[in-house]
């Protein structure tokens, strides 16, 4: 087992490299994106989880970014990967608390090992410039939980626009409310617009960056918004393995609206960490959502001399 450690966060970061490639001044991970300004408005039944100042109800600015998974920024859109959000809510007392979700409905491992592991396997070949399937089928068999992961990005249809799919944030969080009743949820954004992806054919006739500009045109003709819904887990539910689904028929609730109004560039300095909380709201005792904690912070200060060079 693996010391979660300043030498283990630069450890994953060197690995996601090995697999994507280093591209000085962007991410290890979801390298390309777009940003967008806009409000979060929580429901009532948000009080009643959590005492969290930006779940009160009062309108908060935020700052969104969506992203393709891959670590290569010249990929293009239409590859299949699983696609991310990262949301800056800007509290009235000038403090900051993020979310960041993914599209895939669970992740691949839980462990910090298993993560050095997983990149090993699709890490490029030296001779051929790309990563040989039989290590990741190798991997899958030792790691029967990542097949889930797997499954989703194999069966991925290109997306028709960030603005129309939805986004789980695969770790379980602590809610605390204003009488320190605690319970654990996992959260996703619900796209007002509905679900919608498009064919390989169509992905194909489109520019292989076309995400951004859609996002772009839909935003100007008007505000795009989602849905926050939070599942309640049950006692027996765990808490630290994002391998794994909740069951369906746990307790769901809409804590929330977002309204997401122009695209912007003023993020890509910004560190989106999902442990970047407020008062009730705690982490779990999952080590990938800490793991991703130091492997963004190393990232970010890896990128930022190229970006301000």
């Amino acid at each position: 087992m693996v010391e979660l450690n300043k030498a283990t966060f630069e450890r994953m970061v060197d690995a996601l490299n090995a697999v994507h490639g280093r591209h000085e001044g962007v991410r290890a991970a979801h390298a390309r994106g777009v940003c967008a300004r806009g409000t979060f408005s929580a429901t009532p039944e948000a009080a009643r989880l959590t005492r969290a100042p930006h779940m009160q109800g009062d309108p908060i600015p935020v700052t969104v970014r969506f992203s393709n998974g891959t670590g290569n920024p010249l990929h293009p859109d239409r590859r299949k990967d699983g696609r991310g959000i990262a949301v800056k809510f800007h509290l009235p007392n000038g403090k900051q608390t993020d979310m960041v979700g993914i599209t895939l409905p669970v992740f691949f491992v839980k462990t910090a090992d298993d993560f050095l592991a997983l990149q090993d396997a699709l890490s490029l070949d030296p001779a051929t410039g790309k990563p040989d399937p039989a290590r990741a089928v190798a991997f899958v068999q030792e790691h029967p939980e990542a097949m889930q992961g797997f499954q989703a990005v194999l069966t991925f249809e290109p997306p028709a626009s960030y603005a129309q799919l939805v986004y789980r944030g695969l770790h379980a969080f602590k809610y605390v409310n204003a009488t320190d009743e605690e319970r654990f949820v996992r959260y996703r954004w619900e796209p007002e617009a509905g679900v919608a992806h498009l064919s390989d054919e169509e992905a194909k006739a489109l520019p292989e960056q076309y995400l951004h500009d859609e996002l772009e045109a839909r935003l100007k003709e008007g505000p795009a918004a989602f849905r926050l819904h939070v599942q309640i887990g049950a006692a027996d539910d765990p808490t630290d393995d994002p391998t794994t689904e909740w069951p369906a028929d746990r307790e769901d609730v809409e804590i929330g609206r977002l309204v997401l109004d122009e695209v912007t560039d003023d993020c890509d300095e910004m560190l989106f960490d999902p442990t970047f909380l407020v008062d009730g709201i705690e982490v779990s005792n999952d080590e990938i959502l800490r793991a991703r904690s130091g492997a963004y912070a190393v990232s970010f200060k890896r990128r930022r001399p190229a970006r301000k060079s």
